[in-house]
């Protein structure tokens, strides 16, 4: 990934600087040295993150990325960030954009180790050329996750339904779907329900029907799944969370994995086994998704 911009966000200052935030931000060289050695961002993967879709320099979904981010830091205990400041960065951030498609990082780590402060700094990259996707579709195969569905309410420490830094996990899951001859991967519970993709969310249509895992199973309240929603509500259709079983991804009419830099994918298949695509309704859909302003 070519980075093509960098902030450093100050925290600390930006609750001294009233509604303008601009002198919090510190435009660094997106590939020289910023973070330390004790930096637990590195060590520990100790802080969380969100990826925004920007196309043509508009940022995506800024508002939905901004609160998710807040959540996953009120899980992770880290302090609250102050949205006006993190979309100020946003801001700057996607005035260095231009046309095409990018992706703007937001990141909040705990900091240097027994330091007093979060660091917390932003990235403008380009984004991968997700055509072939869009177009094609992906292969997926399911992944036991290696829990049951319950786990989430009774084990929070696990930060299941955050954000985290800790990607190592949903990394090694993609290279396993890879070594199974697939594009990617669906987390499924030990007892047999369907969760997520390691970064995207699940859409399927089962009977003409529009479902996806419920946030409650501890997974992300995917951002473009609900403008995605958002959408097909607005044309009369029924949209709707659910516990979703397994078995479900084999009879559904068609399924997508929506995520803010690939937009919807449809899947091809399912752990080898074909799945219709609906081109019409694919191409509608990744049409809306870039013809966003906000």
């Amino acid at each position: 990934m070519a980075w093509r911009f960098a902030l450093m966000i100050d925290p600390v200052a930006s609750d001294d600087q009233g509604g303008d935030h601009t002198g919090t931000l510190r435009v660094v060289d997106p590939e020289a040295a910023a973070l330390p050695l004790g930096e637990l961002s590195a060590q520990r993967g100790d802080g969380v993150f969100e990826s925004i879709g920007v196309v043509d320099g508009h940022p995506h979904e800024v508002g939905p990325h901004l609160e998710r981010l807040a959540h996953s830091a009120a899980l992770c205990d880290l302090p609250a960030p102050n949205l006006a400041q993190w979309r100020a960065a946003v801001d700057r951030a996607a005035t260095e954009a231009g046309p095409g498609e990018s992706v703007i990082k937001l990141i909040l780590s705990r900091g240097v180790e027994g330091g007093p402060h979060p660091t917390a700094w932003v990235t403008l990259a380009d984004a991968p050329d997700n055509t072939g996707a869009r177009r094609d579709g992906v292969r997926v195969v399911t992944l036991d996750r290696g829990y049951p569905l319950g786990v989430p309410a009774r084990s929070p420490w696990l930060l299941l339904g955050a954000k985290t830094l800790s990607y190592a996990v949903n990394m090694a899951a993609i290279r396993e779907a890879k070594r199974r001859g697939a594009d990617d991967a669906v987390f499924v519970t030990t007892d047999g329900f369907v969760l997520e993709a390691p970064t995207a969310s699940v859409l399927l249509r089962i009977d003409g029907r529009f479902v996806t895992p419920a946030p409650s199973a501890g997974i992300l309240h995917g951002t473009t799944q609900l403008s995605v929603f958002a959408h097909l509500e607005g044309r009369g259709l029924q949209a709707a969370y659910e516990t979703v079983p397994v078995a479900d991804l084999a009879r559904a009419d068609a399924a997508w994995l929506l995520s803010s830099v690939r937009l919807a994918a449809p899947i091809s298949a399912v752990d080898g086994m074909p799945v219709a695509i609906d081109r019409d309704l694919t191409d509608e859909l990744n049409a809306f998704l870039l013809a966003r302003r906000d």
